[in-house]
């Protein structure tokens, strides 16, 4: 049976996910329990009915139901499915069924067009036979010419991939002119440089973006006898980077053009998705192009983005022994790399250093300065967990040196401002200040803009112990970002300010506040969101909360979807409200220290214990 609703295809029987003719990752239970629901929709299904339809006598408990229930929301939206209360789940959106003839298999997932046939009986009149053999040959001509459109639709939609690059760093520009292909094309644009690109960002993108929607950056070096490239995407959607190496810079270039190609980078550059639709969408394309060691980096991100600890870290491993055998050292100092994330994630601090130390011995191999700069940065919060200032500072110190030498502004600032929260944590008062200056002086130096700046005020406002000392300073960052509203120091600025100001009444300064940024976020959203809470009725409140934990969950905003989450399991029943799965969302993503911020609440709730 195939099942349409909204614009989404399913097929029950061989589990295949279509959304607008793509197929979509999704995990085999959840494929399952999706069919049972849709085969279900006049009924409530209650939870033992679907551990026994779905998991048919394997021992698990209650908990695999939630959690697939929401992976399932995640994909179509939280009113799909809805929860009734000690009685079970049911499907909300509107489904058509379809019967179906078999899946063709000569046809791949995406591609394949079904259309029913009627069998004809043994003892059916010759014509009927001839004529239903006409009408079957009509049929394939048409799936054939329909594969055929939808190939040459994909052909054609990926040649619209349009890429703007800037001269390549460290080497001579001559040496790498791209070249369109097939599916790729490209536009030089000398009157800007990659180094002016990246350290000035948030004001240039939005005035280029009309004319240049993904802008490509890079950097080129030899080593010995190989070529390493490292490069940078910018799209509407987000951020895309990688590294290649070859023989000759044509052959990194050839690389480059392949790894781009994948249709996967193109669409998580131009379409904001969930991150667990990322996560789907980077698993698929992984499958199609397992070799291609810059997708599964991003595969191991995305199962850390979904807190997939134990899957992130088999990704990992799996992009080191594939790095290794290709004898990639760049890509094997990242996945070691990965791995010391993964385990300080899970409070192994000492197996973490361990894994650190030799992403650094592989990095060398490569003289590739920017990620060892970001492995000792890394370093520098491990130190800090065994209390061991000198070797924060000296982590941090080699870390602003090794992204000097690669003139890489950006991160050689960071290093140091980040520094100087360290030692503010180590009551290092002297230090905190000095760093913090320096970071300023550098700042001035290179002629930064000014949204750049409001890093110092920030930091003197996380310095101040009082929320009225910490004001001025967090007003401050706000002069500094007019131009840039959403950078992430004026977004965490306005929020303390709102909190700040409903916390003391006075309500005209936070609306004014709110009322200031216009863009449609989830940052922007839950500022509204706190403002409805303290001043106006739960009628106004609510859509606003909904829709603040639509977008959290679709830019993968956690915290801010756990805030929501929370509001919302307060409400009353009489505002309909689905807080059973806001509970189940805040069982599955809270951390810890989130939990102990807001333990008064949770435990007047009696979530405290869930999810531990």
């Amino acid at each position: 049976m195939r099942y349409q609703f909204d614009d989404f295809e399913f097929d029950s029987i061989d589990l295949i996910l279509l959304r607008a003719g793509t197929a979509l990752a999704i995990r085999h239970n959840e494929a399952k329990l999706l069919a049972l629901l849709l085969a279900n929709t006049h009924r409530v299904l209650s939870k033992e009915e679907i551990l026994d339809q779905v998991w048919q006598g394997k021992v698990v408990s209650e908990q695999a139901v939630f959690q697939n229930i929401s992976h399932l929301r995640a994909l179509f939206g939280n009113d799909a499915i809805k929860t009734f209360a000690k009685r079970g789940y049911q499907w909300q959106r509107q489904v058509t069924a379809v019967n179906t003839a078999p899946v063709t298999h000569s046809l791949t997932t995406q591609d394949t067009v079904h259309t029913p046939v009627t069998a004809t009986p043994a003892d059916a009149p010759v014509r009927h036979r001839v004529s239903n053999w006409l009408g079957v040959s009509l049929i394939s001509l048409l799936v054939l010419l329909a594969f055929i459109f939808v190939v040459q639709r994909d052909e054609v939609q990926s040649t619209h991939f349009a890429i703007t690059y800037l001269p390549f760093e460290g080497t001579e520009p001559e040496q790498w002119q791209l070249q369109d292909t097939m599916q790729l094309n490209f536009t030089l644009l000398t009157t800007l440089s990659a180094a002016h690109f990246r350290t000035s960002q948030e004001l240039l993108y939005p005035e280029v973006t009309t004319q240049h929607p993904v802008i490509l950056t890079a950097s080129a070096r030899q080593i010995d006898a190989l070529w390493y490239l490292t490069f940078w995407l910018k799209g509407p959607a987000g951020q895309w980077q990688g590294v290649l190496h070859g023989a000759t810079p044509q052959a990194v270039q050839q690389k480059l053009y392949q790894h781009l190609s994948q249709p996967v980078v193109a669409s998580l550059l131009q379409h904001t998705q969930s991150p667990d639709l990322r996560l789907a969408m980077l698993t698929q394309a992984h499958q199609r192009a397992p070799k291609d060691l810059i997708l599964l980096g991003a595969l191991v991100n995305a199962y850390l983005d979904v807190q997939e600890l134990e899957k992130a870290m088999a990704m990992a491993e799996k992009l080191a022994v594939l790095a290794k055998a290709q004898a990639n050292s760049q890509q094997e100092g990242r996945a070691l790399a990965y791995q010391g994330e993964i385990l300080l994630r899970k409070n192994l601090v000492d197996l973490s250093l361990i894994r650190l130390d030799a992403a650094l011995q592989a990095l060398e191999i490569s003289q590739d300065l920017r990620a060892q700069a970001d492995v000792l940065h890394s370093r520098s919060w491990l130190h800090h967990l065994q209390r061991d200032y000198e070797q924060v500072k000296a982590s941090l110190l080699h870390s602003a040196q090794l992204a000097r030498q690669t003139q890489d502004i950006a991160r050689e600032l960071d290093a140091l401002t980040y520094l100087s929260i360290m030692a503010s944590k180590n009551q290092q008062d002297d230090d905190k200040y000095l760093y913090l200056r320096l970071a300023e002086e550098k700042m001035r130096y290179y002629e930064l803009p000014v949204y750049h700046f409001a890093k110092v005020p920030f930091h003197y406002a996380i310095f101040a112990d009082k929320p009225a000392d910490k004001e001025p300073h967090y007003r401050r960052v706000l002069e500094y970002t007019t131009l840039t509203p959403n950078h992430w120091v004026a977004q965490s600025s306005r929020k303390f300010l709102v909190r700040y100001y409903l916390r003391e009444a006075r309500f005209e300064e936070a609306e004014s506040l709110i009322s200031s940024v216009r863009q449609d976020n989830a940052e922007n959203a839950y500022l509204s969101v706190m403002y409805a809470a303290a001043v106006q009725t739960e009628s106004e409140l609510l859509p606003l909360a909904l829709r603040a934990f639509e977008l959290a969950q679709l830019s993968g905003e956690r915290r801010i979807g756990l805030d929501v989450a929370l509001l919302l399991c307060q409400m009353p029943v009489e505002s309909g409200v689905n807080s059973d799965f806001y509970a189940q969302y805040i069982s599955e993503h809270a951390t810890s220290d989130w939990r102990t911020q807001n333990e008064a609440q949770l435990l007047a709730l009696n979530l405290m214990a869930a999810g531990r």
